[in-house]
């Protein structure tokens, strides 16, 4: 059996660019993830989080996965390190 995952619509956030993503699952439900990208070029950094959560329609699981990236930036992105002072 071929599992094929689906980009879903890409937006931006600020330095970030999200994608969701969903798969069809042998079960027939889909599962959603989503990418987390910034950056470009050689310095491009791609965090893909992938969500037990099972939706029956892929646009349920597309949603789902758009709002746990856009959770992810409000809530857990990584902030700046401040300058070390001796």
């Amino acid at each position: 059996m071929i599992i094929t995952t689906n980009r879903e619509k890409t937006f931006s956030v600020g330095k970030y660019l999200v994608s969701p993503l969903t798969t069809l699952t042998p079960a027939g439900t889909y599962a959603p993830s989503v990418s987390i990208r910034s950056g470009q070029g050689r310095s491009t950094h791609d965090r893909v989080y992938r969500f037990v959560a099972r939706f029956g329609t892929r646009a349920d699981a597309c949603r789902y996965a758009a709002q746990q990236g856009l959770n992810w930036l409000r809530d857990g992105a990584p902030q700046p390190l401040s300058p070390i002072t001796v």
